[in-house]
């Protein structure tokens, strides 16, 4: 396979191997992976591309290429993905951050009140980016994370222990909005977060590889149409939601309109806000409860 075991002998046939497997970005994914398994700096390569690797850090590599060029996401194989300035920890059991997601946190600290004790809940928590980064930024807020997964869940406390932000966060295992009932929330929630399941099942069957293999289904497709959470949410807060509480939800490309419909469906909202993410694409969507129905 390779003339010797050197590290520069190590990174061309990573890079050759990513590159024959379809990786649009083999070289620098190839240095990645390289020094994440030599316990190295990328920029620590390149200067010591003569250096010979032991047998266990050869094989160790050798096992991480492998892997990605199965098409596992970098970052389940890395173990991290940075959100908002913050280092996150994933698994196969959480979604994987992605930058248009940070949207959410923007849009809930630009309405929350920070001189107030306000009740924030994170939907659908997954790693806990959301709720982990709100708690590291909110010292008043009451801040609940809500995830039908015990294993997200799991994931997201080891995040949020990392973040030194553990005990701020109330952890509550349940589908959507539903394990607040009972709770004393009625109509004291300020702000809902969340970023639902929005692919269809049509949709999903032409995600790319590191999607549709290794990304948890349930944390991504919602239905026969893709907004099925999105309904069942806009119905969901407005019993949990105090008057003019704010209701923060990703969507789906080409989503808009029909989250539109059912916002006006559901008679229980104001004016919808629309924000954009950097590739142009309306990606939240912003709705005030109405204070009377």
């Amino acid at each position: 396979m390779m003339d010797s075991r050197t590290i520069g002998a190590l990174l061309g046939w990573a890079k050759g191997t990513l590159r024959d497997a379809g990786i649009d970005n083999a070289e620098q994914e190839s240095q990645w992976l390289i020094a994440h398994a030599l316990g190295m700096q990328s920029h620590q390569l390149m200067a010591r591309r003569e250096q010979t690797v032991s047998e266990e850090l050869w094989t160790r590599a050798i096992s991480l290429v492998t892997r990605r060029s199965g098409r596992e996401p970098l970052q389940y194989i890395l173990g991290t993905q940075e959100f908002c300035g913050l280092e996150f920890y994933v698994t196969p059991a959480v979604l994987i951050p992605r930058p248009e997601t940070e949207l959410l946190v923007q849009e809930a600290l630009r309405v929350v009140d920070l001189n107030r004790e306000e009740v924030v809940v994170d939907v659908g928590t997954g790693s806990g980016c959301v709720a982990v980064t709100l708690a590291t930024i909110l010292p008043k807020a009451r801040i609940l994370a809500v995830d039908r997964s015990p294993e997200a869940l799991a994931v997201a406390q080891t995040n949020a222990e990392r973040h030194g932000v553990l005990h701020r966060i109330e952890w509550v295992e349940g589908d959507l909005s539903s394990p607040l009932a009972g709770r004393g929330f009625k109509r004291k929630v300020d702000v809902i977060v969340c970023n639902p399941p929005y692919v269809s099942e049509e949709e999903w069957e032409q995600l790319q590889p590191e999607v549709r293999q290794f990304e948890p289904r349930s944390a991504l497709v919602a239905g026969p149409k893709g907004t099925e959470y999105h309904e069942r949410l806009l119905w969901d807060s407005l019993d949990y939601l105090t008057p003019s509480g704010t209701l923060v939800m990703e969507i789906g490309c080409g989503q808009l309109a029909a989250v539109c419909r059912l916002i006006e469906a559901s008679g229980g909202y104001g004016p919808v806000r629309v924000v954009k993410d950097e590739a142009g694409v309306d990606r939240t969507v912003v709705v005030q409860r109405l204070e009377a129905e």
